[in-house]
Protein backbone atom coordinates (compact mmCIF):
# COMPACT_ATOMS: atom_id res chain seq x y z
CA UNK A 1 0.00 0.00 0.00
CA UNK A 2 1.28 3.48 -0.85
CA UNK A 3 1.92 6.16 1.74
CA UNK A 4 -1.16 8.00 0.47
CA UNK A 5 -3.17 4.79 0.72
CA UNK A 6 -2.09 4.36 4.35
CA UNK A 7 -3.04 7.95 5.10
CA UNK A 8 -6.44 7.47 3.46
CA UNK A 9 -7.02 4.26 5.45
CA UNK A 10 -6.03 5.99 8.69
CA UNK A 11 -8.34 8.90 7.93
CA UNK A 12 -11.22 6.54 7.17
CA UNK A 13 -10.62 4.65 10.43
CA UNK A 14 -10.66 7.91 12.37
CA UNK A 15 -13.88 9.01 10.67
CA UNK A 16 -15.47 5.65 11.54
CA UNK A 17 -14.49 6.08 15.20
CA UNK A 18 -15.91 9.60 15.23
CA UNK A 19 -19.16 8.27 13.80
CA UNK A 20 -19.31 5.59 16.50
CA UNK A 21 -18.67 8.15 19.22
CA UNK A 22 -21.48 10.45 18.10
CA UNK A 23 -23.80 7.48 17.57
CA UNK A 24 -23.10 6.45 21.17
CA UNK A 25 -23.80 9.96 22.43
CA UNK A 26 -27.05 10.01 20.46
CA UNK A 27 -28.09 6.67 21.93
CA UNK A 28 -27.35 7.74 25.51
CA UNK A 29 -29.24 11.00 25.07
CA UNK A 30 -32.37 9.63 23.43
CA UNK A 31 -33.10 7.25 26.33
CA UNK A 32 -31.44 5.83 29.42
CA UNK A 33 -29.16 2.84 28.74
CA UNK A 34 -30.48 -0.64 29.42
CA UNK A 35 -28.55 -3.27 31.37
CA UNK A 36 -26.84 -4.66 28.26
CA UNK A 37 -25.54 -1.26 27.21
CA UNK A 38 -24.41 -0.44 30.75
CA UNK A 39 -22.44 -3.70 30.82
CA UNK A 40 -20.86 -2.88 27.47
CA UNK A 41 -19.93 0.62 28.62
CA UNK A 42 -18.30 -0.79 31.74
CA UNK A 43 -15.91 -2.65 29.45
CA UNK A 44 -14.67 0.46 27.61
CA UNK A 45 -10.92 1.00 27.75
CA UNK A 46 -9.60 4.37 28.84
CA UNK A 47 -6.36 6.03 27.80
CA UNK A 48 -4.05 8.95 28.44
CA UNK A 49 -5.59 11.33 25.91
CA UNK A 50 -8.50 13.59 26.81
CA UNK A 51 -10.83 11.30 24.88
CA UNK A 52 -9.33 8.19 26.46
CA UNK A 53 -9.83 9.67 29.91
CA UNK A 54 -13.44 10.52 29.06
CA UNK A 55 -14.06 6.95 27.90
CA UNK A 56 -12.44 5.70 31.09
CA UNK A 57 -14.69 7.95 33.13
CA UNK A 58 -17.77 6.61 31.35
CA UNK A 59 -16.63 3.04 31.99
CA UNK A 60 -16.12 3.81 35.68
CA UNK A 61 -19.58 5.42 35.90
CA UNK A 62 -21.13 2.38 34.21
CA UNK A 63 -19.57 -0.04 36.73
CA UNK A 64 -21.58 1.56 39.56
CA UNK A 65 -24.76 2.20 37.54
CA UNK A 66 -27.80 0.07 36.84
CA UNK A 67 -30.77 0.45 34.51
CA UNK A 68 -33.11 1.58 37.30
CA UNK A 69 -30.86 4.37 38.54
CA UNK A 70 -29.99 5.60 35.04
CA UNK A 71 -33.68 5.62 34.04
CA UNK A 72 -34.51 7.74 37.09
CA UNK A 73 -31.56 10.02 36.42
CA UNK A 74 -32.52 10.42 32.75
CA UNK A 75 -36.07 11.31 33.75
CA UNK A 76 -34.92 13.90 36.29
CA UNK A 77 -32.44 15.43 33.86
CA UNK A 78 -34.53 15.66 30.73
CA UNK A 79 -38.21 15.02 31.48
CA UNK A 80 -39.26 15.71 35.08
CA UNK A 81 -42.77 16.48 36.25
CA UNK A 82 -42.74 20.01 34.88
CA UNK A 83 -39.56 19.67 32.83
CA UNK A 84 -36.15 18.26 33.60
CA UNK A 85 -33.10 20.06 34.88
CA UNK A 86 -31.83 20.56 31.31
CA UNK A 87 -33.55 21.40 28.03
CA UNK A 88 -31.44 19.63 25.39
CA UNK A 89 -32.55 21.64 22.36
CA UNK A 90 -30.61 23.92 20.04
CA UNK A 91 -33.41 26.50 19.97
CA UNK A 92 -33.35 26.83 23.74
CA UNK A 93 -29.58 27.16 23.95
CA UNK A 94 -29.36 29.65 21.11
CA UNK A 95 -32.48 31.77 21.70
CA UNK A 96 -33.78 30.93 25.17
CA UNK A 97 -37.01 29.56 23.70
CA UNK A 98 -38.18 26.30 22.14
CA UNK A 99 -39.28 25.85 18.49
CA UNK A 100 -37.37 28.89 17.25
CA UNK A 101 -35.30 29.67 14.14
CA UNK A 102 -32.52 27.10 14.85
CA UNK A 103 -35.16 24.35 14.64
CA UNK A 104 -36.55 25.73 11.37
CA UNK A 105 -33.05 25.94 9.88
CA UNK A 106 -32.27 22.39 10.98
CA UNK A 107 -35.52 21.10 9.49
CA UNK A 108 -34.57 22.71 6.20
CA UNK A 109 -31.15 21.05 6.32
CA UNK A 110 -32.66 17.66 7.14
CA UNK A 111 -35.08 18.01 4.23
CA UNK A 112 -32.15 18.71 1.89
CA UNK A 113 -30.48 15.55 3.23
CA UNK A 114 -33.68 13.56 2.60
CA UNK A 115 -34.23 12.89 6.31
CA UNK A 116 -37.57 12.93 8.13
CA UNK A 117 -38.48 12.69 11.80
CA UNK A 118 -39.27 9.12 12.80
CA UNK A 119 -42.95 8.34 13.30
CA UNK A 120 -44.01 8.50 16.93
CA UNK A 121 -41.17 10.83 17.93
CA UNK A 122 -42.42 13.72 20.03
CA UNK A 123 -39.16 15.65 20.50
CA UNK A 124 -38.36 18.33 17.94
CA UNK A 125 -35.46 17.60 15.62
CA UNK A 126 -33.06 19.99 17.38
CA UNK A 127 -32.80 17.65 20.37
CA UNK A 128 -29.14 16.90 21.13
CA UNK A 129 -29.68 13.17 20.54
CA UNK A 130 -31.05 13.81 17.06
CA UNK A 131 -28.26 16.10 15.93
CA UNK A 132 -25.64 13.65 17.25
CA UNK A 133 -27.33 10.81 15.36
CA UNK A 134 -27.48 12.79 12.12
CA UNK A 135 -23.84 13.82 12.46
CA UNK A 136 -22.87 10.19 13.09
CA UNK A 137 -24.81 9.14 10.01
CA UNK A 138 -23.11 11.76 7.86
CA UNK A 139 -19.66 10.72 9.08
CA UNK A 140 -20.50 7.07 8.40
CA UNK A 141 -21.78 7.87 4.91
CA UNK A 142 -25.26 6.58 5.76
CA UNK A 143 -27.06 9.74 4.61
CA UNK A 144 -27.10 11.72 1.38
CA UNK A 145 -24.15 14.07 1.31
CA UNK A 146 -22.15 11.73 3.53
CA UNK A 147 -18.89 12.71 5.15
CA UNK A 148 -18.34 15.74 2.87
CA UNK A 149 -21.51 17.31 4.32
CA UNK A 150 -20.58 16.48 7.91
CA UNK A 151 -18.30 19.45 8.56
CA UNK A 152 -20.90 21.97 7.43
CA UNK A 153 -23.58 20.25 9.51
CA UNK A 154 -21.35 20.29 12.60
CA UNK A 155 -20.38 23.91 12.10
CA UNK A 156 -23.97 25.12 11.72
CA UNK A 157 -26.07 22.82 13.91
CA UNK A 158 -23.76 21.45 16.63
CA UNK A 159 -20.82 23.75 17.21
CA UNK A 160 -22.78 26.86 18.29
CA UNK A 161 -24.42 25.19 21.29
CA UNK A 162 -23.62 21.53 21.97
CA UNK A 163 -20.44 22.25 23.92
CA UNK A 164 -22.43 24.37 26.36
CA UNK A 165 -25.06 21.68 26.69
CA UNK A 166 -22.49 18.98 27.48
CA UNK A 167 -20.77 21.27 29.98
CA UNK A 168 -24.12 21.84 31.69
CA UNK A 169 -24.76 18.08 31.70
CA UNK A 170 -21.35 17.46 33.24
CA UNK A 171 -22.24 19.87 36.06
CA UNK A 172 -25.95 19.03 36.45
CA UNK A 173 -27.07 18.69 40.05
CA UNK A 174 -28.88 15.37 39.58
CA UNK A 175 -26.30 13.85 37.23
CA UNK A 176 -24.29 10.84 38.35
CA UNK A 177 -23.84 8.46 35.41
CA UNK A 178 -24.71 11.29 33.00
CA UNK A 179 -21.92 13.46 34.36
CA UNK A 180 -19.53 11.10 32.55
CA UNK A 181 -21.69 11.33 29.41
CA UNK A 182 -21.39 15.10 29.63
CA UNK A 183 -17.62 14.87 29.87
CA UNK A 184 -17.44 12.54 26.88
CA UNK A 185 -19.67 14.81 24.83
CA UNK A 186 -17.79 17.97 25.77
CA UNK A 187 -14.50 16.32 24.87
CA UNK A 188 -15.88 15.10 21.53
CA UNK A 189 -17.08 18.60 20.64
CA UNK A 190 -13.73 20.14 21.59
CA UNK A 191 -11.88 17.62 19.40
CA UNK A 192 -14.19 18.25 16.44
CA UNK A 193 -13.80 22.01 16.81
CA UNK A 194 -10.02 21.74 16.97
CA UNK A 195 -9.96 19.52 13.86
CA UNK A 196 -12.09 21.97 11.88
CA UNK A 197 -9.81 24.84 12.85
CA UNK A 198 -6.69 23.06 11.56
CA UNK A 199 -5.33 24.59 8.32
CA UNK A 200 -6.26 22.57 5.24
Amino acid sequence: MSVQGIRDADEQAMTTERARLFALLGRLLVAAPDALLIDALAGLQGGRTALGEAYGGLAAAATVADSVSTEREFHNLFIGLGGGELLPYASYYLTGFLHERPLAELRGELARLGLERAAGTSDPEDHIASVCEVYAGLLAGSFAGGAPAAEGFFDKHIRPWAGRFFTDLEKAEVARFYRAVGRLGRTAIEIEQAAIELPA
